[in-house]
């Protein structure tokens, strides 16, 4: 019972504040327009500074861990083809739509829920891979999103153009690019000012709350009206399967600090990122079956992810499979 305790401990502020959200921007009549400050603000100002001090005092050694990195970006790479096959299934053959079906079976909310959570499940000695998980995700996931929607038509652009897109997007995210100021940091020793250090530890803090009741209002202006069919196989993928095939991948890989594989199951267990219905609303593609997905998928990574995290505090999880 006390593990139970400590586990919902845990998980009830990341869930509540979701919660929060959800009930305010259900019953408060706010126009959506006045989020794109809040979205502003997170993007470009909170999380940055997160990514920066998650990475800037860490060993350049211990970033280049490639059997992690391929172990881990294989397993989301496989599980948006599982999941874009669901949606080519389901969706009769529609490219784009299962383009996006593909994003919402493999991409966690990394980005918003996944620092603050395996820092207080496994502290900061996790911050390396949560940090590497993101960046190979991201370009993973934001390469193949553009190329395969310039084959499907809907962009109207040369492949060329399109792939040039890609890179400059990449290099230029902010996300991306707090990353780099990190692995400069740590390469230099680079020490900031203590004011701009206490500046970008605030923005840190204020990164999960603000991202966490930005989901839930999101979620709660754009209701499911239906459910369509092939969200719960897309659940099942994000929630279960993905988790399971990181699982597997770095037991292969080998030579893999155990808690790096418990922080890597755990990001795999997320619910899906709120950037889907960004995605999908870019491209006017799928705007109810993503926000469908992450609907059902934030609640039923309640029981799921909070399953997870059992497993792992509990030491029922054994770190590597084939030892």
């Amino acid at each position: 019972m006390a593990d139970l305790a400590s586990i919902f401990n845990l998980v009830a502020p990341f869930f509540g504040l979701i919660l929060l959200g959800f009930a305010i921007g259900r019953y408060k009549k706010l126009p959506e327009s006045g989020l794109s400050w809040l979205q502003f603000f997170l993007i470009y100002v909170a999380l940055p500074p997160l990514f920066y001090r998650l990475i800037a005092d860490k060993p350049l050694s211990e970033l280049a861990n490639w059997g992690f990195i391929a172990g881990t970006t294989l397993a989301t790479f496989c599980a948006f083809c599982l999941s874009f096959a669901v949606g080519m299934r389901y969706t009769k053959g529609d490219m784009p739509q299962s383009v996006m079906q593909g994003v919402a079976g493999s991409y966690s909310n990394i980005g918003y829920m996944g620092p603050p959570l395996i820092l207080a499940a496994l502290g900061p000695a996790a911050s390396a891979p949560v940090v590497l998980i993101f960046v190979f995700d991201s370009v993973l996931l934001f390469s193949l999103v553009p190329l395969l929607m310039a084959l499907a038509g809907v962009e109207k652009k040369s492949i060329f153009a399109t792939a040039r897109e890609v890179v400059w997007g990449v290099l230029t995210h902010p996300f991306n690019l707090a990353t780099m100021a990190g692995v400069f940091a740590s390469y230099t020793r680079l020490e900031l000012p203590t004011a701009i250090d206490k500046m970008t530890l605030w923005l840190s803090q204020a990164a999960a709350p603000c991202a966490l009741f930005l989901l839930g209002v999101t979620v709660a202006l754009r209701p499911m009206k239906a459910m369509p069919g092939e969200v719960p196989a897309l659940v099942a993928i994000k929630l279960l399967l993905h988790p399971l095939l990181v699982w597997v991948f770095l037991s292969i890989v080998g030579g893999v600090p155990d808690n790096w594989i418990f922080a890597a199951v755990i990001m795999a267990a997320l619910p899906p990122a709120l950037n889907i219905f960004v995605i999908s609303t870019q491209y006017r593609v799928g705007i109810e079956r993503a926000s469908a997905c992450i609907l059902v998928g934030t609640i039923v990574s309640m029981g799921t992810l909070t399953g997870f995290l059992w497993l792992v505090k509990t030491g029922r999880m054994v770190a590597d499979l084939f030892p």
